[in-house]
């Protein structure tokens, strides 16, 4: 943004016209509009050309400028179109038992003064956390300027409807194979609609201890959902599902959107996705250069023809072109493959992040003014975070995270049999994966900050007798699982376990987010017994205190966690075997 963008000549850089407010820990612009001349509405620059949207892109109105001094405030949130995803789709039947029918407030108060590091952190929790994982803002920077540059689309309805402080957060980020812009035609393709080349589920826990970002690859054959879509010109159009498809083709193909996207990660994973964010080659060389570089290191020197990567063994500094070309290039590296490109953007996270965290990105305004420039600017987000406070205020919660808990990783999978140019899931891996995931379970040692009484109390809950299978009374409800679980559950509970005092009892009264076993006083033994069966945490038994319960059959509610009976309900706390993974605090060289 030039001086004459802000209604000035002087030819002053924008960034050092912010101030640090020792109130309240943030920088402020602080501009006294020329002698004779008025202040003129930021964000005017003109569109840009560069790079073709996913779907229906547009740009933010441009609000009205904030008196000198001031905040901007805030516009309300807008509401989106609600999608078809909703209940279960279907009944179970009940049978009886033994099988028979049957407003930070910005105002002026004094608050204590941060520390260096704390403001500093303050100042670029929203930049390094979406850079990270694709995007970024740093705090309250220029307002109106930033806010113009945000291009958004619709969620059509897919997704939680936007993240919230109080639970885990999931964000997409889609990084497409469009060759448009000057100097990209030479990557492949040029014609291609925009597939999801790159795909990384960046998912933080509910206490914020512990991330983890895995990627999705994108030859992986997986089913994509029908995906209710509004297309460029407004109309709205249900896109058939497809079975068996390239995850890349959730995007672009059939003129599906990121929107689409979603839905197949959800249906893949089991993880519902929060938001959104779609880059494409341009941006990577425009964020890659306004961080001043990225440090990456090679084990040996690499000539890839196809991804014009040239390099000798050892560390190099790359931006621009040269990050696009590594970020890109594959068949020097591992065995080849999209997996082995995998790793080597997972490197290069890693290093972009730790290069966010060293003092001299924190405590440089330029630096961050042009950061979070080229990071509004280089990417599309969802019609949910379409403002820069919401950016912001997402990007603190994700950078709330310790760099050492943040761990990459990719969806374990296998050669297909029936096709080597694709991957299959790795069905012994790949559910276990998800559920650490689902269940915020670090794939790093992270100390937990329950306190020792309270972790024995829970834990004391799968101690003791165990029932006699026969003796154990439950009733079964399906309270979100899928269609069919609840009469599933029992088959297997009654014909595997010997568990013949069961009952399905259909549907539930509520649905549940996971799956819950409450019982009386007198049915611990009854209830350990069950959970040690369908592989229960202590976390899903529900005690009550009511004599009355114990004259009554336990309650079994199966939610969206029950995939498959026999399966564990209750997620590993340790990674399995031989997984692809690597720690963002590490430097690993490309091999």
């Amino acid at each position: 943004m030039d001086a004459q963008g802000r209604g000035r000549d002087e030819g002053i850089d924008p960034a050092d016209q912010w101030v640090l407010n020792p109130d309240t820990g943030d920088y402020e612009l602080r501009l006294t509009p020329s002698s004779g001349r008025s202040a003129a509405p930021a964000g005017s620059s003109a569109p840009r050309s560069s790079g073709a949207r996913a779907a229906a892109p547009r740009r933010k109105p441009e609000p009205e400028t904030s008196p000198p001094g001031e905040r901007a405030s805030v516009p309300g949130q807008r509401g989106g179109r609600r999608g078809a995803g909703g209940g279960r789709g279907g009944k179970d039947e009940p049978r009886r038992q033994g099988g028979r029918a049957a407003a930070p407030t910005t105002g002026r108060r004094k608050v204590k003064a941060k520390s260096g590091k704390k403001k500093a952190l303050v100042w670029t929790g929203g930049v390094l956390a979406f850079l990270l994982v694709g995007v970024g803002t740093a705090g309250y920077v220029a307002y109106q300027h930033f806010n113009g540059n945000i291009t958004a689309v619709s969620t059509d309805g897919a997704g939680t409807g936007g993240f919230s402080k109080d639970r885990a957060i999931n964000v997409l980020v889609i990084g497409t194979d469009k060759r448009t812009g000057e100097g990209n035609e030479g990557y492949g393709d040029k014609g291609s609609v925009g597939h999801a080349d790159t795909n990384i589920l960046f998912h933080v826990s509910k206490d914020r201890t512990n991330a983890t970002a895995l990627s999705i690859p994108r030859d992986l054959i997986t089913d994509i959902p029908e995906c209710p879509t509004q297309l460029e010109d407004g109309t709205e159009k249900d896109i058939p599902g497809t079975t068996g498809g390239r995850f890349n083709t959730s995007l672009g193909q059939s003129e599906r959107t990121p929107s689409c996207t979603m839905r197949t990660v959800t249906e893949l994973t089991g993880l519902k996705v929060d938001h959104f964010m779609v880059a494409d080659f341009n941006a990577v060389k425009s964020l890659t250069s306004a961080v001043e570089g990225v440090e990456v290191c090679l084990a040996k020197d690499i000539n890839d023809k196809d991804s014009h990567l040239k390099l000798s063994k050892g560390k190099h500094t790359i931006e621009g072109e040269q990050a696009l070309s590594f970020l890109r290039t594959r068949h020097s590296v591992g065995f080849g493959s999209d997996l082995s490109r995998i790793e080597i953007q997972q490197q290069f996270l890693g290093s972009l992040m730790r290069k966010l965290k060293s003092n001299d990105t924190l405590t440089s305004p330029t630096k961050m003014f042009k950061l979070a420039d080229a990071a509004t600017k280089a990417l599309t987000v969802d019609d949910k975070i379409d403002d820069i406070n919401k950016l912001r205020k997402l990007g603190m919660e994700l950078a709330s995270v310790d760099p050492k808990n943040i761990t990459f990783t990719t969806v374990p999978v296998l050669d297909n049999p029936d096709d080597k140019a694709t991957v299959i899931l790795d069905e012994s891996k790949a559910p276990q994966v998800f559920s650490m995931m689902r269940e915020d379970v670090s794939f790093t040692a992270v100390a937990k900050q329950e306190k020792a009484e309270e972790k024995a109390a829970e834990a004391a809950k799968l101690k003791g007798a165990k029932a006699d299978p026969a003796d154990v009374r439950v009733d079964v409800f399906n309270g979100g699982a899928p269609p069919g679980s609840a009469q599933a559950a029992l088959d297997w509970l009654q014909n595997e376990k010997g568990v013949l005092k069961s009952t399905n009892k259909a549907n539930a009264p509520q649905d549940v987010k996971k799956t819950q076993l409450v019982y009386g006083p007198n049915q611990a033994d009854q209830a350990r017994s069950l959970a040690e069966m369908m592989g229960m945490s202590a976390s899903a038994l529900k005690p009550t205190t009511t004599d009355a319960a114990d004259m009554e059959p336990m309650v079994l509610t199966l939610g969206p966690d029950f995939k498959q009976a026999g399966s564990a309900l209750s997620a590993p706390q340790k990674a399995p075997e031989n997984i692809q993974r690597v720690e963002a605090d590490k430097a690993v060289c490309a091999k």
